[in-house]
Formats: C-alpha cells, structure tokens, sequence
C-alpha cells in the first residue's frame, strides 16, 4: 500500500531564525518530507510526509537539538504504545515504542523502535484484549476478526530485525482503523507462535497497551496538571526510564 502523507507536530527548542534554518536543512534530508513550517514564539515546528515520527525525532537531535512528539494526525486518528519487558532482572522496564496513525480509511502506519534487545528477528503482533498484569501471557491470543482471510490474523503486523546494537525500528502498514485497536495490547517478541495460546515471558518479549494518543494540535500543554511539571521535565525523566 501507498502510504498517504500526515502531519505531525514537535515541541523544539528554537532560539533565532538559525535553528530554523538548521532544524529544517535536517529535516529535508529525510526521504519522505514535504513541508516542514517551524514556530519560533510558540517553539514548535509542523512536518508533512510519511517520514516515521522517529527518523524525524533523530534529525532533529542530529542539530544539537531535542525534540518531543505533540500530536500527529487527525483527531482520534492517533494512538501510542508504551512497551516494557516484565520478565523483571536487570533489563527490565521501557524498551520501546510504537506510534500509530491512521493516514486513510482502513490504512494505519505503525512507527516501532526498539532497544536493548538481543540480536534477532522480532515479531509485532496486536493481541485480542489489554491485560498485561502477567506480561504477554496476560494478553490473550492475536487479534482476529471474523473477515481475516487466508488464516492470516488481522493482529499480525510484521517483523522488525535488531542488530547487534541491540537496536531495530521499521516502519509497517496495516488495513485497520486506529479505533479498533485502543485497549489492547501490543507484542513485540522472538517468540512466532503463540504456545498453548499464551506467550511465555523473557527478556526479549515486550508488551504494552495501545492508548489513544493526541492528534496535530490537540494538546499544546507545556505543564502537567498532574505533576506541575513541564514537558522537558517530563522529557528527561522518561529517557531515563528507557524512552527514546
């Protein structure tokens, strides 16, 4: 499928119209950019394309400067995955992430990166139902619906390979709307079939729920209500949980 292009919008640090320029210069190296439209005064800057959220997030940083995702896509179009290990020892905790949007009807890109992994081929799967309170083993079997075809489960979404850096993202698409995936969870593992219908849990199974996420413009907050603290705050705390 031909990927439709999509906005997404990044909170940046920008002092003069010099951090623009470099800020944009960088961006338009990235196959996939259209237009890039930056905000000095509100410090945010807009991209079109089908450039994945991460490569834009690495040629951003690429300037010396840090960036963090506000929205992308429509409203109600969006939605993010969170993914840990709960195998416990002493990898244990975030080691990935997957963004979703929806770019057109029954058209949904997936943006996943992973880290401190063993080297491999992983596969990324959506599973019927968001239980993670015991891992993977929690979540149920893939996602079907009655329409799958061909015994090709409408929750198997592709493979991501990791090198020996411990570290692997590919950018897949899937015929399914955003909405039918909120509250479930989402697997990232070695393992290709389910055993038994269950995962088993290791170092190398990640899981998370899929939680809606906000479209382009739909949350400018720069405090959390909850915490009192800003987003770089916020920012550097979770890098030190493992968020990329």
């Amino acid at each position: 499928m031909t990927i439709q292009p999509f906005e997404t919008l990044f909170a940046v640090p920008l002092e003069c119209e010099e951090c623009i320029k470099s800020v944009s210069t960088s961006l338009r190296e990235l196959q996939g950019i259209q237009t890039v439209n930056a905000d000095l005064k509100e410090q945010l800057v807009s991209i079109t394309g089908t450039a994945a959220p991460s490569a834009i997030v690495e040629a951003i940083q690429a300037t010396g400067r840090d960036a963090i995702l506000r929205g992308s896509g429509l409203p109600n179009s969006a939605a993010v995955s969170i993914l840990e290990t709960h195998a416990g020892g002493p990898g244990y905790g975030v080691r990935g992430l997957a963004r979703m949007v929806q770019v057109a009807p029954k058209l949904t890109i997936i943006d996943l990166t992973v880290h401190g992994l063993s080297p491999g081929t992983y596969f990324a799967t959506v599973r019927e139902n968001g239980d993670i309170s015991a891992g993977a083993a929690s979540t149920g079997g893939v996602w079907r619906t009655g329409s799958d075809q061909d015994d090709i489960p409408r929750g198997q979404f592709g493979k991501i390979e990791v090198g020996k850096s411990g570290v692997g993202s590919v950018l897949l698409d899937k015929p399914v709307e955003v909405w039918e995936m909120i509250g479930r969870s989402f697997v990232v593992s070695k393992q290709q079939r389910d055993q038994d219908g269950k995962l088993k849990d290791d170092q190398d199974t990640l899981v998370g729920v899929i939680a809606r996420s906000a479209g382009v413009w739909e949350n400018l907050k720069t405090v959390c209500s909850c915490s009192g603290k800003n987003l770089w705050e916020e920012r550097k705390e979770n890098v030190g949980r493992g968020m990329k």
